[in-house]
């Protein structure tokens, strides 16, 4: 690799310096040099060094405004705010023009949370610089820590106007897009930008994201593609490229994208789970399971690798096996309803109907209150003959779904089972009003209740009135 001149002599400069503190020779070296190497180490965050090369800096070169500016950066990093306040205003005294000490201010009001005062600082920075893109860049940062994400994308819009080649900028401003739900908004600015900067990878691949959040996936891929041909070793358009070709049923293709990105790089558990997905989809069971097992054995602690291969044995029906991954889910997990549902389905199926009814408790305990998972929670305390449990159950449930005939049903049957003929009736009318012709749900959970004459004769009245 061919270093720039300015590289060499930087390179030179750090080599004389660490040179000088290993031998204790004490070597000149201007202002400007001591003003590199001293944001070398804070870049590299060796602060100790930075410190150590500012003061023999300001040693050499006591009048140095530069090094002083550099004073003020390490003072605001270690907190002393008002001591680098005073500083900053002595060298306002002499070059009150000089952009460096507004955004040093700037810096000293943003750190005190007085972001308003901060970017009319860095307004007035505006007037002196040169680098308009870093103000610009440093006005939007003001915006965003108020939480105006209109005017910090505007001022990141400004920045890229200035340099087009600044990424941070451009995330920033995707950013601010995406924070305020403009989607087609930023797929415009993405496109005028790209009109201008065609070779800009990183913006094919920030508009194929929003093709993505639009479900364009046509749109999507076509921008991927870009990103990638413009850069083959581009890890994150490829592994949004293989997620487009998923959507797309492009199954094939998406396991050749998720391949390069295990090229490029070491494989993911990520790429490797979604393999195994998309050669299910394809119906190549082995594969599948060939590399759900490889994603379990990459990350053990990846829940949702547990919970494929649990479904892939809940989907062949062998629900031993299934049991056995979704309690390792479970063992990373346990507050995942979704895996928990998963368990008490299995167990169902097993005929293990306690630990079934764990599982639908635990699924609602942790936020699933979907009207299967109430009755089959139900339909478990049911078969254990826990029915006053299942009356709170479903009492619960009609909470959530006030007017469903399947709970009206249920708690009629139950309440019959329980001597309780008033309450009985009540809900067994609720249920005839609200779906007649499935009645015999009573019938199939409680037989001995069915053929009872009251349930018989309330039938056959609600019959005749419709």
């Amino acid at each position: 690799m061919n270093l720039s001149h300015e590289e060499e002599d930087h390179s030179l400069s750090l080599s004389k310096f660490e040179s000088m503190l290993k031998t204790n020779k004490v070597f000149f070296f201007d202002s400007e040099e001591f003003e590199d190497i001293i944001l070398h180490y804070l870049d590299s965050g060796k602060i100790n060094l930075a410190k150590k090369a500012l003061k023999l800096g300001l040693e050499q070169h006591p009048r140095s405004t530069g090094l002083k500016l550099v004073q003020v950066e390490i003072l605001v990093f270690d907190d002393k705010l008002e001591i680098a306040e005073r500083l900053l205003n002595e060298l306002y005294a002499i070059e009150p023009t000089n952009e460096e000490i507004y955004i040093q201010k700037a810096n000293i009001y943003s750190k005190r949370d007085d972001h308003e005062k901060a970017v009319e600082l860095l307004q007035i920075a505006l007037k002196y610089t040169d680098d308009f893109a870093d103000v610009y860049s440093l006005i939007g940062m003001e915006y965003l820590f108020m939480d105006n994400l209109e005017l910090a994308r505007d001022n990141f819009i400004k920045c890229l106007e200035e340099d087009t080649e600044d990424h941070s900028a451009l995330y920033n401003v995707v950013y601010c897009f995406d924070f305020l739900d403009q989607n087609l908004e930023a797929i415009e600015f993405l496109n005028g930008f790209i009109d201008k900067n065609p070779y800009s990878e990183v913006a094919w691949h920030q508009l194929g994201r929003q093709y993505y959040a639009i479900k364009d996936y046509t749109g999507a891929l076509r921008a991927f593609d870009y990103a990638t041909l413009i850069d083959d070793s581009f890890l994150g358009a490829f592994l949004e490229r293989a997620k487009t070709l998923e959507r797309l049923k492009r199954y094939e293709d998406a396991i050749e994208c998720y391949n390069i990105t295990m090229e490029l790089d070491d494989p993911t558990s990520y790429a490797l789970l979604r393999v195994g997905k998309c050669h299910e989809r394809l119906g190549n069971h082995e594969k599948a399971l060939k590399f759900y097992l490889r994603t379990v054995h990459e990350d053990p602690l990846l829940d949702k690798a547990w919970i494929a291969i649990t479904d892939f044995y809940i989907r062949r029906k062998n629900y031993q096996k299934a049991l056995y991954y979704v309690n390792k889910a479970n063992g990373i997990d346990n507050e995942n309803k979704l895996y928990w549902k998963r368990y008490a389905i299995i167990n169902k199926a097993l005929g293990f109907h306690e630990e079934s009814e764990e599982g639908y408790r635990k699924a609602v305990e942790f936020g699933d209150y979907q009207l299967d998972t109430w009755l089959f929670w139900t339909d478990s305390l049911i078969t254990l003959g826990e029915y006053d449990t299942a009356i709170i159950t479903l009492l619960q449930a009609c909470e959530y779904f006030p007017e469903e005939y399947e709970i009206e049903y249920r708690l009629a049957g139950l309440y019959f089972t329980q001597q309780e003929s008033d309450k009985a009736i009540f809900h067994l009318s609720n249920g005839l009003r609200l779906n007649y012709k499935n009645n015999t749900l009573i019938e199939e959970f409680f037989p001995s209740v069915w053929y009872s004459d009251v349930v018989q004769d309330a039938i056959a009245k609600h019959k005749k009135k419709k």
